[in-house]
C-alpha cells in the first residue's frame, strides 16, 4: 500500500511531480537502487502527452480472432475501477491488437482519470487526440480487441513491459517515455528527483556563464 499518509498527500506528491522530467526520475530511482523501473517499448502516442498519477492496474488474456467471448472485452470496468487523478495501466503482453479507443478516452476523460499505459494496442488516434486525454502505448493499429482480449484482473500485480507495476505505485509519462515509482519509497524518489532537477538548473547557468560542459558534469554529479 502507498506510503503516503492520505489523499492529501499523495496530491501533494502529483503535483511535485508534474515539473519533473522522467529522465530526472530515472536518475533518482537509480539513485534509490531500482534499476528496472523504466519502460522503454512503450511511448505516447501524439507529440506533447504526459501523465502522473496513482495506478489502477489491469491484467489481460490475449488470443486470436474468437478466443474469448465479446463480453469478455470489458474496457467499462477498466474505466470504473479508475478514479479521477489516477492511470489506468494495461498488461496485455504486448499483443498487436486494440484495447482502447476515442470513446474510452472520451468517457475516461470525463471521468477525470489521468491517462492510460497499455503493453498492447490502442486505435482511433485522431479521437484521442481531440479529446486531449494522455494514452502510452506499444502499438497504434485498428485491430479490434473484441473476441481477441479478455479481461483477467484488475488492481493485481502485473508486469509491463518488464517493469512490476502494483496498485498505487505512481506511474510518470512524457516525451521521453514512462518511469515507475514504487509507491513505498515515491516520496524519497520524488524528493531526490526535486535535488537533480535543481542541479540541472543551475548547471545551465552555470554553462551560460562560461562553465564547460565537462566542467558542468564534473560539478554537478548526479545529472
Amino acid at each position: 500500500m502507498p506510503a503516503y499518509s492520505d489523499n492529501l498527500a499523495e496530491a501533494d506528491l502529483i503535483n511535485r511531480i508534474a515539473s519533473l522530467a522522467t529522465s530526472t526520475l530515472a536518475n533518482a530511482l537509480d539513485d534509490t537502487g531500482y534499476h528496472d523501473k523504466v519502460m522503454p517499448g512503450i511511448k505516447a502516442v501524439a507529440a506533447g502527452f504526459r501523465l502522473a498519477g496513482p495506478v489502477v492496474t489491469v491484467k489481460q488474456a490475449s488470443g486470436e480472432f474468437g478466443s474469448f467471448r465479446s463480453e469478455d472485452f470489458t474496457v467499462g470496468a477498466m474505466i470504473d475501477a479508475a478514479s479521477a487523478g489516477d492511470v489506468i495501466v494495461v498488461d496485455m503482453g504486448g499483443a498487436p491488437y486494440s484495447t482502447w479507443g476515442g470513446m474510452a478516452s472520451y468517457a475516461a476523460k470525463l471521468k477525470g482519470v489521468a491517462g492510460l499505459v497499455v503493453d498492447g494496442g490502442v486505435r482511433d488516434l485522431e479521437e484521442i487526440i481531440e479529446c486531449d486525454f494522455p494514452v502510452f502505448a506499444r502499438h497504434m493499429v485498428p485491430t479490434t480487441g473484441r473476441t481477441r482480449l479478455k479481461v483477467e484482473a484488475i488492481n493485481a500485480p502485473i508486469v509491463v513491459d518488464g517493469v512490476r507495476v502494483e496498485p498505487g505505485d505512481i506511474i510518470v509519462g512524457d516525451g521521453t517515455g514512462i518511469v515507475c515509482l514504487p509507491s513505498q519509497d515515491a516520496a524519497k524518489i520524488v524528493g531526490l528527483a526535486e535535488e537533480i532537477a535543481r542541479d540541472d538548473a543551475s548547471a545551465m547557468e552555470d554553462l551560460k556563464a562560461g562553465l564547460t560542459f565537462s566542467e558542468a558534469m564534473a560539478k554537478y554529479k548526479k545529472i
